[in-house]
């Protein structure tokens, strides 16, 4: 049976600071994200089974993307851990406003290999991880590939 490319597309808001930056990203800004996610699989044969010819029901797709990253990531502030900018962190977090400490540089092509090591965790053991792309503005994007990552 051939093997089969399923991408469903989400969208998010997201701020940031990239600290040590030299230009205006070193600013608390934000994004409107959009994360295609794709995955590779064979469709089912089993006529019995309810999910018949699909890889996996989009809405199963969803659910993980929404729990790993979108309800995660949606309105929230995503900073480094390791700089000054955890102070601010700190601040924003007891004025109520929801915070995300990460170990890395908040860039999208740092978040994109983090959100594929999640949604990748998450997916049933006969789907794989195709790619993600991470659409940062409407002209910029980093993307994630399982055959570069070999």
């Amino acid at each position: 049976m051939s093997k089969i490319r399923i991408t469903k597309q989400f969208s998010f808001e997201t701020g940031h600071a990239l600290y040590g930056y030299d230009g205006k990203c070193k600013n608390v800004h934000g994004h409107s994200y959009k994360l295609s996610v794709t995955v590779i699989g064979t469709p089912i044969l089993d006529q019995s089974n309810v999910k018949f010819g699909m890889v996996i029901d989009f809405s199963d797709l969803k659910k993980i993307v929404r729990e790993e990253i979108v309800d995660l990531f949606d309105h929230a502030s995503v900073f480094n851990k390791n700089t000054p900018h955890v102070e601010l962190a700190e601040e924003l977090k007891k004025r109520g406003h929801h915070v995300i400490l990460v170990d890395y540089q908040p860039t999208s092509e740092n978040m994109v290999i983090d959100f594929a090591k999640k949604i990748s965790d998450r997916l049933p053991k006969d789907i794989l991880l195709h790619s993600l792309k991470l659409q940062e503005t409407e002209s910029s994007f980093a993307e994630w590939y399982a055959s570069d990552n070999l």
